[in-house]
């Protein structure tokens, strides 16, 4: 019986891998599995991997024969997992040793669906701890409860799928995968469904994840198209937010994050190639036309001056041809 299963996309970071699979292997364990997940890398990655399989214990080697991005590779590996728990990191990032061991401890001590953890940034030789902005700790608590207020931030604003393990039933339940293709923002869909749907979670007060900030492969710092693929994420938060039964209570955190992250963008649209910049304003347009207007209009009233306006300037934009691009 495997007890974790550890899912690790990696695409062309032949630099940062070795420290991630070093990290790996001072948390193996006889019933834990790694499934290592390349995704089409074109660097020195695979053969990196080909040599993890052999040494570390645990490795389940899968090879990607065309580019999917990250949500498709984590799906790829719920699909081979066969662990009891769940949990991901990201093929540039790395652990404390026994990090999964105590972090598996925890969650069936508590005997919730999900735990969210805290994590470490690390952005050069920078360190800083980032908190789930959620106050009560080891405490199981109903996941809905953590989505409001609207103008604060909250756990579903702590979107990543590392920092936290998952019991199996979530992917039993259909609540672990995520909507395949997504190139940027597959977590936000996917923290929101996990809030809405299932039943118990707690937040835990551990610091063994590492997450690097700053790679230059990431596309976190990169200006190209796949970014836009936000608009489909948050699109896609909306959509199913709106079906929910507590709509009307949860809409205005839906919008007003939405709003937000435009806002981030636009206010950041010099690091875009141009045409991705025009696409960008196009985009955001005919985005804050399909939200529901009157909840809308509450959002931008309820932001700063600075944000709310560059909001409502787009916002006038027609929504030209390249939308459908």
């Amino acid at each position: 019986m495997v007890k974790l299963s550890v899912i690790v996309p990696f695409y062309n970071v032949q630099t940062y891998a070795p420290d991630t699979l070093r990290s790996l292997r001072a948390n193996a364990r006889e019933d834990f599995e790694f499934i290592l997940v390349d995704d089409c890398a074109t660097d020195g990655t695979p053969e990196i991997l080909e040599r993890a399989e052999r040494d570390l214990l645990g490795a389940v080697r899968v090879r990607h024969e065309k580019n999917g991005g990250l949500a498709t590779a984590r799906n790829t590996g719920l699909d081979r997992a066969t662990g009891e728990y769940l949990t991901f990191l990201d093929g540039d990032d790395w652990l404390a040793p026994g990090y999964y061991e105590q972090l598996l401890a925890a969650i069936e001590d508590l005997g919730c669906d999900f735990v969210r953890v805290d994590h470490v940034q690390c952005t050069a030789r920078a360190r800083s701890i980032h908190r789930v902005p959620h106050g009560r700790r080891d405490v199981v608590m109903n996941p809905r409860d953590a989505i409001l207020p609207a103008d604060r931030s909250t756990s579903v604003d702590y979107a990543f799928a590392w920092a936290g393990m998952y019991h199996r039933r979530l992917l039993d339940d259909g609540l672990l995968h995520f909507t395949d293709g997504l190139r940027t923002a597959e977590d936000r869909p996917w923290i929101w469904r996990l809030h809405r749907e299932a039943r118990t979670f707690a937040v835990l007060g551990m610091h063994g994840v590492f997450y690097r900030r700053g790679v230059a492969s990431s596309l976190t710092q990169i200006g190209d198209v796949r970014q836009l693929d936000f608009i489909r994420a948050f699109d896609q938060v909306i959509e199913e937010t709106a079906r929910d039964r507590d709509a009307d209570a949860l809409l205005p955190k839906a919008v007003r994050t939405y709003c937000a992250i435009i806002s981030h963008h636009l206010g950041n649209i010099e690091r875009f190639e141009p045409q991705v910049a025009r696409k960008l304003r196009s985009m955001s347009a005919a985005a804050m036309k399909r939200m529901p207007q009157d909840v809308l209009k509450d959002a931008l009233d309820s932001m700063d001056y600075e944000r709310a306006a560059r909001l409502r300037r787009v916002k006038r934009r027609p929504a030209g041809a390249e939308v459908a691009a």
